[in-house]
């Protein structure tokens, strides 16, 4: 909700003021403008993106009015689920867990996460993580650098429509300019003509470069970062994952391995050690 109060923002503050300097209103509506600032732009963003980031951006935007897609309860599900990871490797080794990389559908620790089990991509990353400490035969520091790899790479590809989007807002001023200069062609040629309409033709065309730096600093470019922070966010439970597998495979017991885990929560999604510990025992008193 905090996108469209932003945008309620702007738009009161800029049409609020104009209109206390006695502008028109109806001075600000020119449809032609704005059909040549956005169909320019959105010409030139789906020219220079393949379509995985088109398509990306065009999922990301609407998701920013829902909430995160992680919550302090999902961090807790999935703090749990790999607290009962660890446990098992701990009592039965890595060959304990075999089935349930291969058949995750099928495995009974999975299916005690709903939730978690019906995330493709989450799943995929735990058990493609579980498989290289089952048959990779790493040591830590060499899980540690591929597991960075993949998340280096997971980052990336999460945060290339963030990209896409600052680079459309970057170039609105640029095509609110074109449609600036448009229109003073079309005032040039009227030049001899009612004074009137000549004004009225300025006018248009100015409101062009009015309505390319506003779309472009006002909306787009904040929807750019607003994706961008939401990217970063969802990766954090990738790390979380990554932190307490490493952990345990340098002999860390599972329960500080899930500590250290916790730690790189961002403190408004954090659980406490507290609701963690809880979380813990009443998995283990449940079976």
């Amino acid at each position: 909700m905090l996108v469209i109060a932003g945008f309620v923002v702007v738009i009161l503050s800029v049409v609020g003021g104009y209109l206390l300097s006695h502008g028109q209103l109806l001075a600000l509506w020119q449809p032609f403008e704005l059909l040549i600032i956005g169909g320019a732009a959105l010409g030139a963003f789906v020219a220079g993106n393949p379509m995985k980031v088109v398509k990306g951006a065009a999922r990301g935007i609407p998701g920013l009015l829902k909430g995160p897609k992680y919550t302090r309860d999902d961090y807790l599900e999935i703090l749990s689920m790999v607290y009962d990871l660890l446990q098992k490797i701990r009592r039965e080794g890595f060959i304990g867990i075999e089935s349930d990389i291969e058949q995750p559908g099928s495995s009974a620790l999975f299916a005690r996460y709903p939730r978690l089990a019906a995330d493709h991509h989450l799943m995929e990353f735990v058990t493609d993580c579980l498989r290289l400490m089952v048959g990779g035969g790493l040591a830590p520091h060499e899980l540690e650098q591929l597991l960075e790899v993949e998340l280096e790479t997971h980052h990336a590809e999460a945060a290339e429509p963030a990209h896409a989007v600052q680079t459309l807002a970057d170039s609105l001023p640029g095509f609110g300019i074109v449609a600036a200069v448009l229109g003073i062609v079309i005032t040039m040629g009227m030049l001899g003509g009612e004074t009137s309409a000549i004004g009225a033709h300025v006018a248009a065309a100015l409101v062009g470069t009015f309505l390319g730096i506003l779309l472009g600093y006002g909306f787009v470019g904040p929807l750019a970062s607003a994706l961008a922070h939401r990217a970063h966010e969802e990766g954090k439970a990738f790390e979380i994952i990554k932190m307490a597998l490493v952990c345990n495979l340098r002999g860390y017991a599972p329960q500080v391995a899930i500590e250290f885990a916790r730690k790189l929560l961002f403190s408004d999604v954090r659980p406490s050690f507290t609701d963690l510990d809880v979380r813990l025992r009443a998995r283990k008193a449940a079976g």
